[in-house]
């Protein structure tokens, strides 16, 4: 990864843009991160930062973990998460990071555990067509046949079936900054990103741009 910050969905709203189109966003809430450890190819076997997220009181981490920030003299995090950075040795313990390190006009990959749905049918989960609503049909939101016949006479392993939807991790790939508020640590991106309100999210420089 060239950059990356942890942050938290704060909801949608709408901005206008340079020619006065009116386009939606998703404000997040990006940083403030600190590095609160360095690990090194000689040590570790990898280059790679770990940051935290969330200061929280002491009384709310265990004690290897206050152990953990005090040594490296930081505050006590609720949220600890490693970044393979290809500039990992220009950081050091105890250095920000935060959402300046993108800019306006940039393009970021956001992941994030999308909304859970709970138990889903076939058409809602997977976009199943369903069966005819007319002439006595009795087949009309349900799976079908998912065995086979008499060889080999079993149900294949990932036959798309009804289950629990969502609640899984999804990146949305080359969204654009169309705002940046460096005083508040906002990032305005266009468009939807994964999870609920106040979820955590990792945002990155975009892959594919």
């Amino acid at each position: 990864m060239k950059k990356a910050i942890l942050a938290k969905k704060l909801g949608m709203t709408q901005v206008f843009v340079t020619g006065g189109k009116l386009v939606g966003v998703t404000v997040l809430e990006a940083g403030p991160c600190v590095v609160t450890q360095k690990k090194t190819v000689k040590k570790e076997g990898y280059d790679a930062i770990q940051v935290g997220f969330t200061a929280v009181p002491s009384k709310k981490v265990t004690n290897p973990l206050k152990g953990h920030f005090s040594k490296a003299g930081v505050d006590n995090y609720k949220i600890i998460r490693e970044f393979k950075l290809d500039n990992a040795d220009s950081y050091s313990v105890g250095d920000p990071i935060t959402a300046d390190i993108f800019k306006e006009g940039d393009y970021i990959d956001v992941s994030g555990i999308s909304k859970g749905k709970g138990f889903q049918g076939v058409m809602k989960r997977h976009g199943f067509h369903g069966g005819r609503k007319t002439h006595g049909s009795k087949f009309h939101r349900v799976a079908g046949s998912t065995g086979q016949a008499t060889y080999p006479g079993k149900t294949f392993k990932n036959v798309k079936m009804a289950g629990r939807m969502g609640r899984e991790q999804v990146t949305v790939l080359s969204l654009r900054v169309v705002k940046l508020d460096t005083e508040k640590q906002l990032i305005l991106v266009r468009g939807a990103v994964p999870g609920i309100n106040k979820g955590l999210l990792l945002v990155r420089a975009a892959v594919k741009r």
